[in-house]
């Protein structure tokens, strides 16, 4: 019977390596699909009778479940239940046992492992990457191309032997300073330019945290519904995710999920993805005064805060942090070009020293030529410049897109609203709960248009839809022409 199984699965690893029984759990249920025990397809009893049947509270099981659906163990149908994952990989007891003919393969066809698994078939970025909303090349009309290929034609030509090699101290140090100065004047960051790291971008700013900060099975509290390259971040280092509702104030932690103590917390207050919502400022103070009484780190995403068109800028939470637990970092991506690869790392002063040598040991970073030519760009004032440019014309395209979407819009909670749309290059098309907003998602594809369902991006919650869109990389004209396509889409619901 599975319930013995899995008591018998959790005794063992309860006394072997005293797991907390969320984790303990969480390996049973594993260890069940890999023998085979639960078969592909199969539907797992509820939360609920599993409780019972363990003698477990209900909170343990939900996070044992939520995590194995995060990893791709196990996947939820609304109104069904919860199922094995098909692709699950089993050991197979049978052709184990069976004797090696001559000549036969030793060695059983290569295959992913688990964790492998897991990062190749949820929160696909294909599936969930806030791109253009209709169809085609993604515009960077208002990045002074020919400008930056001559600066960095400049360092190229100019460049010594050092600036070939790999960088051991976090970065080219005038870029640096450049970013330092930056953060401090306009995002209230409090920092020096030693704390500064230059990474490749939030994947990799997130990944050395996550190994530096955390240990494999620790807890690492994720805002829900999620940014997918975090949460591919946090499984690739081996973290146990733990989904935390968020609000109109941001993330919203309950008794419950400070039951399950998080190692790191991630967040992206100025502008929650996917969401848009804003974390209040009493909101920040609980999150800080929780990770200091979890003893965790706060890692602060802020991705898109260049681009605020409507209300004063959102600061930091780092610049309200005294206890030095935030970590904060950003990219050059949304303002300069996707494909640029640069980002930035803040760390505690007393962490610089630890991070730069792991940056050095697993990264060996490079790219000097390329930093060189950006920090002269950015101390030349041309990085303000491109982000004026580049904030009208967004500001154009977010402004059509909201007109194109007023018709669908209604007062109160029962029809679509918008959130999120005061910053960044997305916004949020918040959909009643009975709306199907995958299928609709779809049949506006067949119309020739990209859009993301809301419902894609939550961990844990069923209670969330809408349609993500976004307007960065669509051209004005694009946007014009194709909105009233869009929003008529939306209006249909009504009629079916």
């Amino acid at each position: 019977m599975l319930s013995e199984f899995l008591l018998s699965e959790m005794n063992r690893l309860g006394s072997q390596d005293a797991l907390p029984l969320h984790r303990q759990l969480y390996e049973a249920l594993r260890r069940a699909m890999l023998d085979g025990k639960l078969g592909a397809g199969e539907r797992l009893s509820s939360s609920r009778d599993l409780a019972q049947d363990l003698g477990l509270s209900r909170n343990t099981v939900v996070a044992a479940i939520n995590q194995l659906s995060v990893e791709g163990y196990l996947v939820s149908r609304v109104g069904s239940g919860t199922f094995v994952n098909d692709n699950v990989p089993r050991v197979n007891p049978a052709s184990a046992a069976r004797p090696h003919l001559r000549g036969a393969p030793t060695v059983a066809p290569s295959r992913l492992s688990a964790r492998g698994l897991a990062l190749s078939t949820t929160f696909c970025a294909t599936q969930l990457e806030v791109q253009p909303f209709t169809p085609g090349i993604a515009d960077f009309s208002a990045f002074p191309l020919t400008l930056w290929q001559r600066l960095q034609n400049k360092h190229w030509r100019m460049t010594y032997p050092d600036m070939l090699d790999y960088n051991d101290s976090g970065g080219y140090a005038p870029l640096r300073r450049a970013i330092a100065d930056y953060l401090r004047v306009f995002r209230s960051v409090q920092l020096d330019a030693d704390q500064v790291i230059v990474t490749t971008g939030t994947q990799q700013s997130l990944e050395l945290c996550a190994r530096l900060l955390a240990d494999h099975g620790d807890t690492v509290w994720v805002e829900d519904p999620a940014y997918w390259g975090a949460v591919k971040a946090f499984m690739a280092t081996g973290l146990a995710i733990h989904p935390v509702p968020v609000d109109d104030e941001g993330i919203c932690p309950s008794a419950a999920d400070n039951a399950q103590p998080p190692r790191l917390i991630y967040v992206t207050p100025s502008h929650q993805y996917p969401t848009g919502a804003v974390m209040s400022l009493p909101r920040r103070h609980q999150l800080l005064s929780t990770a200091r009484a979890h003893g965790a780190w706060v890692l602060e995403d802020d991705y898109d805060s260049e681009y605020r068109f409507s209300g004063p800028p959102i600061s930091s939470l780092e610049g309200l942090d005294t206890d030095g637990r935030v970590l904060y970092m950003g990219t050059f991506s949304k303002v300069l070009y996707p494909g640029i690869k640069l980002g930035y790392l803040v760390v505690p002063k007393p962490l610089v020293a630890a991070f730069k040598q792991a940056h050095y040991d697993l990264n060996r970073p490079g790219q000097m030529p390329m930093q060189a030519a950006l920090a002269e760009f950015i101390e030349m004032g041309h990085f303000s410049s491109a982000l004026r440019r580049a904030r009208q014309s967004y500001g154009e395209r977010r402004q059509a897109l909201l007109e194109a979407l007023k018709p669908v819009l209604a007062p109160g909670t029962e029809g679509p609203a918008i959130s999120g749309a005061e910053q960044g290059l997305h916004l949020c098309l918040r959909l009643p709960a009975a709306v199907d907003d995958a299928a609709l998602a779809q049949r506006i594809a067949q119309q020739g248009l990209t859009v993301r369902p809301l419902s894609a991006y939550c961990l844990a919650r069923k209670d969330l839809r809408g349609l993500v869109i976004g307007y960065g990389y669509a051209p004005l004209s694009d946007i014009k022409r194709c909105g009233p396509v869009l929003s008529a889409a939306v209006r249909s619901l009504k009629k079916t």
